[in-house]
């Protein structure tokens, strides 16, 4: 199922398919936000923003409008 990364949920994993926005920072894909690359939601700040990330064991906080220019897919629990 395709969707944002600003939709996952706390403890979800998901694929990075696309990081094609201008909007998205380069320090971001720097820091290993790019396609193919596994993504866990870890925590969310008290008011959802920003969101905390686990992306192929690199920690970052990035906030929420960021978070939906990136085009994950979710991976199924098993």
């Amino acid at each position: 199922m395709q969707t944002t990364l600003a939709h996952l949920k706390r403890g979800e994993t998901a694929v990075i398919t696309d990081v094609s926005s201008d909007q998205i920072p380069l320090k971001l894909m720097e820091m290993g936000c790019l396609p193919g690359n596994q993504v866990e939601l870890v925590q969310l700040a008290p008011f959802k923003d920003p969101i905390y990330l686990n992306i192929n064991g690199t920690h970052l906080a990035i906030r929420k409008d960021t978070a939906s220019l990136i085009l994950i897919e979710k991976l199924s629990h098993e």
